[in-house]
């Protein structure tokens, strides 16, 4: 059994470390295959050292392009090495053109395939995220579904039950591990001069959001009341993207500690630190739900609805006085939610369906 590990952004790594990691423990014959969707291979090895695992034995550094051409790319290059290599599985995790066209080549070269954190859905055509959700799940042979939602999506698809694990969510696994090795290496709160759960914690970088002056606007105005009414500072790591837009729309950050992107290890901890958390990315509604971190969404779906049904979490959109009443409604109710999840070992699950 060969298994081959495709993955292209930094969300991608934190997810298959625990399968990465599982893989070294066992002595599996694996290797890593890297698109550099997002970053180039060498901003990424620092990332790899980081988190201390292996670093990719492949990289195509495929860079950014519309998404036609950033996936064909990557189709290209996938297959090049898949021929080489010729692997009885290959994995590819989320929803990234990296899992859509490593998912594509490979099934097109009769390799099978295993989608960690299959049947997500926000049911937003819209999203490319959904399409690249959709299509790898209707071509992947094992599907690693991290919740019973999860399941039942892929079900209401037509998916045969027999290709359906439930495994939980890989998250848990990378966030407990990750944390360990974190605060072996950093301290961000000391660095920064923050008091535990003394500061909200921000971030914002999906187009809908930030490519939008009004919508950014209001954003950052909700940030704004929330930090008056609470007495509290916003610390927002201000994404590239982000950053690009707040400048070349002339906003304002009253009331806002912006600061510079921090690596995961350090926004892991910032993450626990937190009296609560606003964002719009689906990964800091997971890591917030499994820390006891209370979440208010900037966004009118999710497709991670466990954490509404946990109450871990609340969708507000992008209005400054919805954006405050969120934060109120999310303060007043506490943190007594139970992680849906997961325990924490979803990489030797994974691992054990593969290999059995």
């Amino acid at each position: 059994m060969k298994l081959a590990v495709v993955l292209g952004t930094r969300p991608e790594i934190i997810k298959m470390s625990p399968i990465i990691r599982e893989c070294e423990k066992r002595g599996i014959d694996y290797f890593t295959l890297h698109t550099g969707q997002h970053y180039s291979y060498e901003m990424d090895r620092i990332f790899f050292e980081e988190l201390e695992l292996p670093q990719p034995e492949y990289n195509l550094e495929v860079g950014s392009g519309s998404h036609a051409v950033q996936t064909g790319r990557i189709m290209a290059g996938v297959e090049e090495v898949l021929e080489e290599e010729k692997p009885d599985v290959v994995l590819v995790q989320g929803d990234t053109n990296t899992v859509l066209a490593g998912a594509l080549a490979a099934s097109k070269m009769h390799i099978k395939v295993g989608h960690v954190e299959a049947g997500l859905r926000s049911f937003d055509r819209r999203m490319p995220e959904e399409i690249n959700r959709v299509v790898a799940d209707h071509i992947s042979d094992y599907l690693f579904a991290p919740t019973k939602t999860a399941r039942e999506n892929l079900l209401a698809e037509g998916i045969s039950e027999e290709k359906i694990s439930i495994t939980g969510n890989t998250i848990v696994d990378s966030v407990y591990q990750n944390l360990e090795i974190s605060k072996r290496k950093a301290n961000p709160l000391r660095d920064l001069g923050l008091k535990e759960k003394g500061y909200f914690l921000a971030t914002a970088h999906r187009a809908e959001n930030v490519d939008d002056r009004a919508r950014l606007k209001e954003i950052l105005k909700g940030f704004s009341l929330i930090s008056e009414e609470f007495s509290l500072p916003v610390i927002f790591p201000v994404h590239p993207r982000t950053r690009k837009r707040i400048e070349e729309f002339n906003l304002d950050l009253d009331g806002v500690r912006a600061i510079d992107p921090v690596g995961f290890l350090e926004f892991l901890q910032l993450e626990t630190g937190a009296r609560l958390a606003l964002t719009d990315s689906g990964g800091v509604q997971e890591e917030t739900c499994i820390l006891g971190v209370s979440c208010v969404t900037l966004r009118e779906n999710t497709e991670r609805p466990e954490t509404l049904e946990a109450g871990s979490n609340v969708l507000v959109g992008s209005g400054a006085r919805e954006i405050a009443e969120g934060v109120r409604v999310m303060l007043e109710r506490g943190n007594g939610w139970k992680n849906p999840f997961g325990d924490g070992t979803s990489g030797a699950t994974i691992a054990n369906l593969i290999i059995a």
